[in-house]
């Protein structure tokens, strides 16, 4: 009886065996990390440390205003209809170059190779969204330069760290969309798997592939106080997110045309945050609103713009916590390190007498704001009186006794 058991078993091992050898390599998904065949990365610390490009090398970005960066995996995390989709599906338009060459006012490389769409979530409405952003005029490059994974992986790819790495291979893939990160792995709440994914997204970043994963955030209790956007409100183990160069976050109801984008994470300078119009019949996401700084300093005029005027602006609170301050100076002092601004110490001290430091239009940029080509307060007057965004927002206002005061950079300019 044993021995015919184990007969059977041999037979049978021998028939998977047989079976196995015909079924395309990328399907093959039971190894392990250790047996892809990833790229010898060790380098002298010379190379390292002095022959690092200069600058951030951007997919998406440019400068220091950098949303994806090369080598870096990029998550879009946002609750169930607010674009996630139509947003990735944007982008992988711009890396075939089938766009205008940027998405969001941010340049987007088109120098990616053949993009694999894991489009795991939901294909059928994967496919209508896309429908919405490619045409019959596509079909060629879609034809040569995309693929698309319908449904499910065979296998849980944090499970199989490997596996992800293989189909890469199997694909000749530059790019991998991940749509969605629940549906690749199970558990994500676990560290050990949370764990496990990430040793999936370096794998594949060891090819030289790059990688966007669409995700989801905690579901918070309707009583629960909204605290400022952060990496925390993604769903899942903190290493889903430690293994990422960035992460957005989109936020507001299901279904509403105007959504929130928040940088929670970021290579480089916080992008944004925009208010973004989700036009789900046309497939389309813009920025509808952006808080333009050097249109406040203008508007401002000759009192100047202070960094917590500035970061009140941004954050949306009368309140901004001093690292929302510390953001909002740094961005000024970028535009006057570029010759926009000017940027003239305050006095210290207390009481009345002390002045905050204050940044004001370079002398080339001085201009009526009939000149632009919309009013200079236009953004700001949005963001203060418009109330479909559903955000608590309470308008910048100046205490009447700096109003009745002297122009701060008169008195300034007459003590130096």
């Amino acid at each position: 009886m044993t021995e015919d058991l184990l007969a059977r078993g041999r037979a049978i091992a021998e028939r998977l065996q047989s079976e196995a050898s015909q079924v395309p390599a990328v399907i093959v998904v039971g190894q392990d990390a250790e047996t892809v065949q990833l790229p010898e990365n060790g380098v002298s610390g010379a190379e390292f440390v002095l022959d690092a490009p200069a600058g951030i090398p951007a997919i998406w970005g440019r400068d220091n205003s950098v949303l994806w960066s090369a080598g870096e995996a990029l998550m879009l995390a946002g609750g169930q209809g607010l674009g996630k989709t139509t947003l990735a599906l944007a982008l992988v338009r711009e890396l075939l170059g089938l766009g205008t060459g940027s998405l969001l006012g941010l340049p987007v490389s088109a120098d990616v190779g053949r993009v694999l769409y894991l489009a795991m979530d939901r294909p059928n409405q994967i496919a209508r969204a896309a429908g919405r952003i490619f045409g019959e005029a596509d079909r060629q490059v879609l034809a040569e330069r995309l693929h698309v994974w319908r449904g499910p992986p065979t296998r849980d790819l944090a499970a199989n760290p490997g596996t992800l790495a293989r189909m890469v291979e199997y694909y000749c893939a530059g790019v991998v969309v991940v749509d969605s990160l629940k549906d690749a792995a199970v558990s994500l709440s676990e560290d050990r798997v949370g764990a496990q994914w990430n040793r999936a997204r370096q794998n594949v970043l060891a090819l030289g592939c790059q990688m966007l994963e669409l995700h989801h955030p905690k579901k918070r209790h309707p009583l629960t106080p909204r605290a400022a956007p952060s990496v925390d409100d993604v769903y899942g183990s903190t290493w889903l997110t430690s293994g990422c160069g960035s992460v957005v976050l989109l936020a507001g109801e299901p279904g509403d045309p105007i959504v929130s984008f928040r940088h929670v994470k970021q290579p480089a300078d916080e992008v944004g945050p925009y208010r973004l119009l989700h036009d789900q019949t046309a497939g389309v996401m813009t920025v509808d609103h952006a808080v333009d700084l050097v249109a406040l300093v203008r508007a401002a005029g000759v009192d100047g713009l202070t960094a917590k005027g500035a970061a009140q602006a941004i954050t949306e609170k009368q309140a901004p916590t001093r690292a929302d301050v510390e953001k909002a100076r740094r961005k000024l002092d970028q535009l006057a390190a570029e010759g926009v601004l000017v940027r003239i110490e305050g006095s210290r001290g207390g009481g009345e007498l002390r002045q905050s430091t204050a940044w004001f239009l370079a002398e080339n940029q001085s201009r009526p704001d009939h000149e632009s080509n919309e009013p200079a307060g236009r953004d700001v007057t949005q963001l203060f009186t418009n109330s479909e965004y559903h955000a608590s927002i309470t308008p910048i206002t100046r205490d009447r006794a700096v109003q009745d005061a002297p122009s701060r950079k008169q008195s300034r300019q007459s003590r130096h």
